[in-house]
């Protein structure tokens, strides 16, 4: 039992205070020299923003908080989803409204599936985890569904890449993650008996997703019609801020999905109140606010997953982390040029060029990790799923997000500003 503090609370407190103070303190620093040699080298800060995290991580200087799902699901997430569909162009997103649906429904589920079942045969078969069965492998799959496209949408406005395509890419991202999110649970009570079949998985799916849709385009109607009332920057700021923070709260309270409910809302927002409500002055000071906390929230996550690699346990799982990620990578390229097939023949049809970005492009991030390390502590391989989903995730970051740039130009995209 760890000796009584008998200090009083008061120097308690200020030491505490002043512990969260400089662990800020640093990784703002960071996060600012990360962005500075970013845009030197050319590279995403995303990249650079892990690796920093695993080396102050392992040199042990800064104490930072763990990257848990209240984390995420309290302070990150909500503002990095709201911040994106609000600036999302809501009507090349509804002119591609079936492509992207695809993606981020019925696409999310076939890339489990495909990932799930590949990875569980090829590290059954091809490594020493022999126990790693087919259920574990479709929650793995679960857990690594959702893209995370802020690296690659970053060197797409860099780049000036068409419109259309930068929509495609985040608009399922956007989707997605709430998709994925409400399979992984359904997939969990499955696979532990909590759920009675099919039909009562699919139910649950439509309530849970239309349920956050509903809650999300009321939110969006509500504080689009408070806006239209009031001409005063700050409080317009805070009601975009009470909406995103509050709508997803809310849906998660009740049980629906807080990420679709938080995506509507802010795309209700971004259309309604930013087209018909908001003055010049408004507009300016609501995008430079947002920007900064899209960065802000963006640079504590990337160097949050940082410092939670494990260098040890990666480099003890490098082949079955391998396998994983090559598998995910062959189920996304499935995915996405089996959606593009279908397409062919609508006016909702993708090049081909665009669908090797958007397989590339499909990266993983921090909502697949917290995920993972939010699976029940008695999980049949509960470390070995962590453990997969981190090392795809580190590969998905460093590889993918390092080598978007010259495959944009390899395609002849780099250069392109056109909006098809």
């Amino acid at each position: 039992m760890p000796p009584f503090d008998c200090r009083p609370s008061g120097i308690r407190l200020i030491e505490l205070a002043m512990t969260i103070e400089t662990t800020l303190v640093i990784l703002f620093s960071v996060a600012t020299a990360a962005a500075i040699t970013a845009r030197k080298l050319k590279i995403p800060y995303t990249a650079i923003l892990v690796i920093a995290g695993m080396g102050i991580g392992a040199l042990g200087a800064v104490n930072p908080p763990r990257l848990t799902r209240d984390l995420l699901f309290a302070v990150i997430l909500p503002g990095l989803l709201f911040e994106a569909a609000f600036n999302l162009d809501v009507g090349i997103f509804l002119k591609n409204k079936m492509a992207i649906s695809a993606l981020a429904i019925p696409g999310v589920i076939a890339a489990i599936f495909l990932a799930g079942t590949g990875t569980a045969l090829a590290i059954s078969g091809l490594s020493s985890h022999t126990g790693f069965t087919l259920q574990q492998g479709l929650v793995f799959g679960a857990l690594i569904a959702a893209t995370d496209p802020i690296a690659v949408v970053a060197i797409f406005k860099e780049l000036h890449v068409p419109v259309r395509l930068a929509t495609l890419v985040e608009g399922e991202s956007l989707l997605n993650d709430g998709t994925s999110i409400v399979l992984l649970t359904l997939l969990l009570s499955a696979v532990t008996g909590e759920s009675t079949g099919m039909g009562q998985l699919v139910l649950r799916f439509i309530l849970i997703v239309g349920g956050g849709g509903v809650l999300g385009f009321a939110a969006g109607a509500v504080a689009s019609k408070l806006i239209s009332r009031i001409d005063d920057a700050v409080i317009e700021i805070t009601i975009t801020v009470i909406t995103a923070y509050g709508t997803f709260a809310l849906a998660e309270q009740i049980g629906v999905s807080g990420v679709i409910a938080t995506v509507i809302a802010g795309m209700h927002c971004g259309t309604y109140a930013w087209n018909e409500s908001m003055s010049r002055k408004t507009r300016l000071a609501l995008d430079a606010f947002w920007e900064y906390i899209a960065f802000a929230l963006n640079s504590v996550v990337f160097l949050l997953i940082g410092f939670e690699v494990s260098t040890s346990a990666l480099l003890a799982a490098w082949p079955e982390i391998i396998l994983a990620f090559v598998v995910v990578v062959v189920a996304r390229a499935l995915v996405v040029f089996g959606v593009g097939g279908l397409l062919n023949r609508t006016k909702e049809r993708i090049p081909s060029s665009w669908l090797s970005v958007m397989t590339w492009g499909g990266l993983r991030g921090a909502l697949s990790m917290v995920l993972a390390l939010a699976l029940p502590f008695d999980f049949p391989n509960r470390d070995l799923l962590i453990t997969l989903t981190f090392g795809v995730v580190l590969l998905s970051i460093l590889v993918q997000g390092l080598t978007m740039q010259p495959l944009l130009r390899r395609v002849g995209l780099a250069l392109n500003g056109a909006s098809a």
